[in-house]
């Protein structure tokens, strides 16, 4: 890989890990931030929710900037934006406005990530796409799983507010990094904005992730979240209308046409995520809720299934030039979804070391899926159609990571209901764990459609 597109690949993943790892750490520090507000914890969660609807809102958003201004220019911009929305959220005194606050953030997070793609897709040639695509992975696998462990010893030996200050170096440092470093790009066209497009986009992804996420955390009576997803599918549903029929649309649906993109981002791939993505959210609940460990043995052994996701880097792009994408998503993928349903069956009394050898083994397949993925969704994209999606993609994953949680926390308490237990148990969490695994073995096998050559020219093989 050429030292330019290794280094561009590598800011633009730390960018990432800042964002990613922000929305990992708040939860440790609530509590803390409650005596501060003066306020109860619980009241805390419209911070986290606020952050959700703002990054909604303005993904949408981010194609078009990227388009009209320039990719380089927008993502300096997103990262000030965040930065110094993550000053002011360490500031803050009172809850209203710590929560205007984290809705800026929100929006320095919705425009970074789909742009910082497209800058990788803009300077990384094919032959090449895979370790870039893995550079700018990497924060989405660990930044959820070590977030909590960081945050909780900040809070602890610290203070809350540098759970945000943190983001400052940080910030600065990849600041200076893109600046110095990633080519200006000129602006890819001038066409008008849209604004009925967007307003229907991002009201269909406020709507519908708002209500899932109360279905998952009981914001709002089931029916009323219920409600909302319905509104969201409508408005959704509109949405596309209106942009497949627009001359110049906020987000040309053009990219869904290309075969690779779409069975990686919008069908398959998009089971396979809910499922790989309920792991992160189940697993500290299982030790914690299930078996009585302490957040700090709970943390041990998530922090062994993150150690499986990097030791699979140094291996993925000579994997996927010997097997092929189309190998590599059906056989790895069935084997993740194995390993997230063995997760189901573990106890309090199996010996650790086989515990920890399921989890790494999980950490492995996980991030080798994940990588193929997202590299062979670009791997045909043209280059007009880059920022379009980048921005779908992002709003895609969204979706995917809510949903994990919608579903994994349905089928706990489903379980939980139909057992006649007053709080999860083990058998719960089996229930959730089998049902993810199988959601993602299912998904895996779609990719038996693929043609044998998919993405050949990005991974480089033969097609045998």
């Amino acid at each position: 890989m050429s030292r330019q597109a290794r280094h561009i690949a590598l800011i633009v993943g730390g960018a990432f890990f800042m964002v990613l790892l922000d929305s990992a750490i708040i939860a440790t520090s609530l509590p803390r931030m409650a005596q501060t507000f003066g306020v109860e914890p619980i009241e805390l969660s419209i911070g986290i929710s606020i952050y959700l609807v703002s990054v909604a809102a303005f993904v949408p958003l981010s194609g078009w900037l990227s388009d009209r201004y320039g990719a380089r220019r927008i993502f300096l911009v997103s990262i000030i934006v965040f930065v110094g929305a993550s000053l002011a959220c360490g500031m803050a005194d009172t809850l209203s406005g710590f929560v205007l606050a984290r809705a800026v953030q929100g929006l320095g997070g919705a425009l970074m990530t789909p742009i910082g793609r497209v800058i990788v897709l803009n300077h990384a040639p094919k032959n090449e796409l895979v370790r870039a695509m893995a550079y700018i992975t990497w924060p989405a696998l660990t930044a959820p799983v070590i977030g909590p462990v960081v945050g909780g010893f900040i809070t602890t030996y610290f203070s809350w507010r540098w759970n945000f200050w943190i983001n400052l170096p940080i910030g600065l440092f990849a600041w200076i990094l893109v600046w110095r470093i990633v080519p200006a790009t000129p602006p890819v066209g001038r066409r008008p904005f849209d604004p009925l497009g967007f307003v229907l986009s991002a009201a269909a992804l406020v709507a519908l992730l708002i209500g899932l996420e109360s279905i998952a955390h009981r914001w709002m009576t089931v029916t009323h979240s219920v409600v909302l997803v319905a509104i969201g599918v409508i408005l959704g549903v509109a949405a596309v209308y209106h942009l497949r029929r627009t001359p110049q649309p906020l987000l040309d649906l053009r990219t869904f046409k290309v075969p690779t993109f779409a069975i990686t981002s919008v069908h398959a791939g998009t089971y396979v995520r809910i499922g790989i993505n309920a792991t992160p959210f189940l697993l500290p609940l299982l030790f914690q809720l299930g078996f009585g460990y302490t957040p700090l043995e709970a943390g041990t052994y998530v922090l062994v299934y993150f150690l499986g996701n990097l030791g699979m880097k140094s291996i993925t792009t000579a994997s996927l030039r010997w097997f092929g994408f189309r190998n590599v998503l059906v056989i790895n993928g069935v084997l993740c979804g194995l390993f997230v349903a063995v997760c189901g069956f573990f106890s309090p009394d199996m010996g650790k070391f086989w515990i920890m050898a399921i989890l790494l083994c999980a950490g492995l397949t996980r991030s080798m899926q994940y990588t193929a993925l997202n590299t062979l969704g670009f791997a045909d994209i043209p280059g007009n159609l880059r920022s379009s999606a980048a921005t779908l993609n992002s709003m895609l994953m969204q979706v995917s990571m809510v949903l994990a949680i919608a579903f994994s926390a349905l089928l706990l308490n489903g379980s939980r209901f139909l057992a006649q237990r007053d709080a999860v148990a083990p058998p719960d969490f089996a229930v959730a764990f089998v049902a993810m695994g199988l959601l993602v073995v299912g998904a895996s096998l779609v990719f038996v459609k693929l043609p044998k050559d998919a993405g050949a020219e990005v991974s480089g093989h033969d097609g045998i």
